[in-house]
């Protein structure tokens, strides 16, 4: 016997649909089978201006098959009020009105079904699917789902429809233990269904049992039976298992079958960027891209890797081409300023993040990201408000008040600079700069002795830290202690090499000591162009650009 059970179900279809579109018998049982629901009721006399239930089923077969549903209903809203405590006629009532869309009707006639008989199955299982398909649209939707269906197997044990649809949500929300016990008690055929195993594989996954998983993956990936929608459902729960190359190799499976649509190759390509396997998934996202050419999503998503590849020319390319299609999407603006500053393109970058904040003002990681790549600029006083903005949308952020420190400094507004930086100094991840940044303003004022100790305190924070050795050089040297000024900056350079201010001054100590080394390190210093771009670079390490859409945007 073939195996029909149905994972969440994408609409709720009358078993009358479901038969003539099949031929072939089901594993569970609805109990209102348009067919034949009332065959077994007691028969009633017939009269013209009251037909029996049997015969208002065979009606309501009759117009829903030459496609009259209003007129399938309207003949049921007679039946109801004719028979009000027949529970049979609810519950097709309640399929009928969830064919046409009206689920909050049909939920309601399923209640009053199950009210008027404990025991209809059929309702039950309605009921459950009408939950099952507000899922992600209405709170709760899950959790009523779950409580209808063991509702049913409390009576009926065996039911298999309600054991498979149990085990699927609970799949959904984690509790793989307990969704594997309902599997169990599918009959042997039903086990053996493609859908039933993608479940046992998530279940096993999500137990961490990666053998087992592994295993009965393994054994899927030839099975033409597999449908993509079962296997695009059990993502979640095999990345939440750490084992997301299982979703790969079924992914894959379907590919080499031909029958992987546009929404399954790009959750593969997602998956291969996932998995650090970048050529593959460029080639995978670019064959999306060529059947639908005009998708945001894949272009974005060939973006990301494109720029994980650190081929930022062909990630400016397909955010470009994003643009054109999207101009008023500040995401793709934002994302095309980022990897301009990857590039080293400040000004590419100042505009295209200028356009994503005037797009969206109030979004603080495009304000960030513009403060960024404005310190980099010649008037840096505009990223001021630029992170100001950011300290008010997100206030428990020290990076933002950290970096609202360093725009007052390079604005020569130390007062400022030293109030904010000095309040950022008991977090860990803004100590290091904040004290390196308040060295840098004692030795402005003329206060070496503090500059010292501020440097010190930076580099116990960060031992090596490239920019607060390259400062305590310049102190050193201002100083006089010229050894230990070397020293500094020679430490510096081994860390970081293109540090624009350790090689500065280390060629200026050079020079001042008369050091054969001087011509060598003044021709280093000319190549040196980029310390603005690093500058914004080293702020916007803190944003990550988010994956924009999932594979349901890709058909």
């Amino acid at each position: 016997m073939e195996s029909t059970i149905e994972r969440s179900p994408r609409r709720c279809q009358s078993i009358l649909d479901r038969r003539l579109a099949r031929r072939r018998p089901l594993l569970w049982a609805f109990v209102a089978v348009l067919a034949g629901v009332f065959l077994f009721l007691p028969v009633r006399e017939s009269h013209a201006e009251s037909p029996t239930p049997t015969e208002i089923v065979r009606q309501v077969q009759g117009l829903i098959r030459s496609g009259n549903p209003q007129e399938a209903r309207e003949l049921l809203d007679r039946a109801v009020r004719t028979y009000p405590q027949d529970a049979g006629l609810r519950d097709l009532l309640g399929i009928v009105e969830a064919q046409q869309g009206k689920l909050a009707e049909a939920e309601e006639n399923f209640k009053r079904s199950i009210e008027l008989d404990p025991r209809l199955a059929g309702a039950y299982l309605n009921l459950a699917h009408v939950y099952q398909q507000q899922i992600g649209k209405e709170k709760g939707a899950a959790r009523n789902a779950v409580a209808v269906y063991r509702k049913l197997l409390a009576i009926d044990p065996g039911n298999v429809e309600a054991n498979f649809q149990l085990s699927l949500l609970l799949e959904q929300r984690g509790d793989f233990k307990s969704s594997l016990v309902h599997l169990e008690r599918l009959p042997v055929e039903a086990r053996k269904n493609s859908r039933a195993r993608l479940v046992s594989v998530a279940d096993h996954a999500g137990l961490g049992q990666r053998s087992i998983a592994e295993r009965e993956a393994s054994t899927l990936q030839a099975d033409r039976s597999l449908n993509e929608a079962d296997v695009l459902a059990i993502l979640p729960a095999l990345k939440a298992g750490h084992a997301p190359h299982l979703g790969i190799e079924l992914l894959e499976g379907l590919a080499r079958q031909g029958r992987a649509s546009p929404a399954a190759l790009y959750r593969l390509g997602v998956l291969y960027e996932d998995a650090g396997q970048l050529s593959k998934a460029r080639s995978v996202l670019e064959k999306v891209a060529q059947s639908k050419p005009a998708s945001v999503p894949i272009l974005l998503e060939l973006a990301r890797v494109a720029e994980k590849q650190k081929e930022y020319k062909h990630a400016l390319g397909y955010l470009a081409h994003a643009r054109d299609l999207a101009p008023d999407d500040a995401s793709i603006h934002f994302f095309f300023g980022v990897v301009c500053v990857e590039a080293n393109l400040g000004q590419e970058a100042y505009v295209s993040l200028r356009k994503a904040v005037e797009l969206d003002p109030g979004n603080p990681y495009y304000n960030y990201a513009l403060g960024a790549v404005v310190l980099a600029r010649t008037d840096t006083h505009p990223a001021i408000g630029y992170f100001q903005r950011y300290c008010q949308a997100m206030p428990h952020d020290p990076r933002g008040r950290f970096a609202l420190g360093v725009a007052y400094f390079y604005s020569h507004d130390l007062k400022s600079a030293q109030k904010v930086l000095e309040e950022v100094t008991s977090f860990r991840q803004t100590a290091p700069g904040a004290h390196y940044f308040l060295g840098r303003i004692a030795d402005l004022e003329g206060r070496l002795d503090q500059a010292v100790a501020q440097l010190a305190l930076s580099l116990r924070e960060r031992p090596g830290y490239a920019d607060a050795l390259a400062e305590l050089g310049i102190v050193r040297i201002k100083r006089k202690e010229y050894p230990a000024a070397r020293e500094a900056l020679e430490a510096a350079l081994r860390k970081d090499p293109n540090n624009y201010r350790a090689n500065l001054n280390l060629m200026i100590l050079y020079a001042r000591t008369k050091d054969p080394r001087a011509k060598a390190q003044r021709e280093r210093f000319q190549e040196l162009q980029k310390t603005r771009a690093q500058t914004a670079k080293d702020f916007l390490r803190t944003i990550k650009v988010e994956r924009p859409t999932t594979a349901e945007n890709v058909n």
